[in-house]
């Protein structure tokens, strides 16, 4: 197998995957394919959708059509010439407890009909199942893929090795460590789709992270029946590099209209809110009128079209490193998927490790779900980790954001400029001057220009959570370093005391000065400058007693 990653962001990627057929682009969506019941025509998926791979279902097909599939081949049977992956039958047993079917007779059919990319006859783990449960089938999922090496021919096919355990994390992280130690080319988290119906997004951000991290980041990782567009972007974010999806023709029989960020019914449409080629020479209207036939099949076509634009959508924000920013605004479409975004704090130190430090362009901040951005993480554990103040400074003067970026150049600057000339230049070494602001907490002056600390937009006003997590990474700064004293210039409108609370407590428990001026009490800008000069100059007088 060769899996090349061309671009990356967060844990999603842009990536060329080679099969026996093809060489087909990640992430990648495999619709799927059931030969008795097909709205759309295999081969019009890749003529007219370029669709580069699809699923089917090898337990059905072995039990339906026997021997034809053998005769022809794979990609004759379903007159379909890219990429071709096959289940095994696992669904059937989740849904109707077994199959007629042994493991090594569905890897011989999946070998005899030419499948791209096979799947081992796992065991899924349940939504409802109890651990003891879940423990037997991530048990038996294992025996049956180390078995399995033993029981395939051919080295043309690339197989899947799934992941079990369910909402059981630890048996997820314990299946996930197990299988990578195996040399499967693909791995695939398996039993989302009894998730994803009780819309536990949380729960399968848990699941998708788990198993992420307990497999080689170079293989690609599958998400079994991801359904809807709004939730592609969150797999992708978090890893995924290839799922499958019925919904779109499933949702087409039950007459539902699939949007980016939704679902409607048809009968209770009066306008078709996309400018896909259905639904550009058609309404609401007139479609009710046609045969059901007719009508599940625009449908059908209509929603492919929509998880097609969606994928390109996503890929270009990976180009673009705006892969966060289009997640959270698809995410906002349902509080189920939004949650799912907040449970992503969790892992920051995961996805930080793996997403890019530096971007072709700035971020933008909306929320404090935002805090867990690879960007964010990253800038506080390199101050934290790597940072130290100049040797000479001893007061720490703390200055609110403004709006104009670098922060040094910004008009507001030029006074704090002119009273580091009114205190002199031998004191004026003596004070550290940084900046608080949001997202990040402390931005010492002398790197405002570090990417991304100018390359950023935030909405304003600030939430609160942002400003407690700025307030508590000025009480860090502060606890870290040297400072003798602390004096705070406080933008009460913006900040709400926070800051000011949090340096001022933060002196009294470290035994430091502390002075704090209000940006509103003065009448002036030569009174405010005489007075920060007044305060700098009484800091720096007690700095000088302290040492003596």
């Amino acid at each position: 197998m060769s899996f090349e990653i061309k671009e990356k962001d967060l844990l999603g990627r842009i990536g060329k995957l080679k099969t026996k057929t093809t060489t087909v682009e990640t992430p990648l969506l495999f619709p799927v394919i059931n030969p008795s019941s097909q709205p759309i025509p295999s081969r019009r998926l890749k003529e007219t959708f370029g669709c580069q791979a699809i699923i089917t279902n090898s337990y059905i097909i072995k039990k339906r059509f026997k021997q034809i599939p053998l005769e022809q081949g794979l990609h004759k049977f379903l007159d379909y010439n890219g990429a071709i992956m096959t289940d095994s039958g696992a669904y059937q047993i989740l849904v109707y407890g077994e199959v007629e079917v042994t493991q090594k007779e569905i890897i011989n059919y999946q070998e005899g009909i030419g499948s791209d990319i096979a799947t081992i006859l796992d065991i899924p783990t349940g939504w409802k199942v109890t651990k003891e449960d879940a423990e037997v089938t991530v048990a038996e999922t294992l025996r049956r893929a180390k078995a399995f090496f033993d029981l395939k021919t051919r080295d043309d096919i690339l197989w899947v090795g799934p992941i079990q355990g369910g909402r059981h994390l630890d048996l997820v992280a314990q299946s996930a460590v197990e299988m990578s130690k195996l040399p499967f080319q693909i791995h695939a988290l398996g039993s989302p789709t009894e998730v994803m119906e009780n819309y536990r997004y949380d729960v399968l951000a848990d699941m998708i992270l788990t198993a992420k991290k307990g497999i080689p980041i170079q293989r690609p990782l599958h998400l079994f029946g991801a359904g809807h567009p709004s939730m592609f972007a969150l797999a992708v974010s978090l890893g995924c590099d290839l799922f499958d999806s019925a919904a779109y023709a499933l949702y087409a029989r039950e007459g539902r209209y699939m949007t980016e960020n939704g679902t409607w019914r048809l009968d209770q449409m009066d306008y078709f809110p996309c400018s896909c080629p259905q639904c550009a020479s058609e309404t609401p209207q007139n479609l009710k009128l046609k045969p059901a036939k007719e009508q599940e099949v625009f449908l059908a076509e209509h929603n492919l079209h929509v998880c097609i634009a969606e994928l390109r959508r996503i890929k270009q924000a990976i180009r673009d490193g705006r892969l966060w920013e289009h997640t959270e605004m698809r995410l906002h479409a349902h509080p189920a998927l939004l949650s799912a975004l907040k449970r992503v704090r969790n892992y920051e130190d995961f996805l930080e490790n793996f997403s890019p430090t530096t971007k072709p362009s700035g971020f933008f901040y909306f929320t404090a779900v935002g805090l867990a951005r690879p960007e964010i993480v990253h800038y506080r554990k390199h101050l934290t980790q790597r940072y130290t103040p100049p040797t000479e400074a001893k007061i720490l003067f703390l200055l609110p954001q403004t709006r104009n970026k670098p922060f040094h150049k910004a008009p507001e600057m030029k006074k704090i400029r002119q009273l580091m000339r009114m205190l002199g230049k031998d004191l004026a070494a003596q004070v550290h001057i940084c900046i608080y602001a949001a997202p990040f907490g402390i931005v010492p002056i002398e790197l405002d220009e570090v990417y991304p600390l100018s390359q950023h937009e935030t909405a304003l006003p600030i939430d609160i959570e942002t400003i407690n997590y700025v307030a508590d990474q000025t009480a860090e700064f502060i606890k870290r370093n040297n400072y003798m004293g602390i004096v705070l210039f406080n933008d009460k409108k913006l900040w709400n005391d926070a800051v000011k609370d949090a340096a001022q407590n933060t002196c009294k428990a470290q035994a430091l000065t502390f002075d704090s001026i209000e940006t509103t009490n003065t009448n002036g800008t030569r009174e405010l400058l005489n007075q920060l000069l007044k305060t700098l100059q009484k800091q720096l007088e007690l700095t000088e007693n302290k040492k003596d």
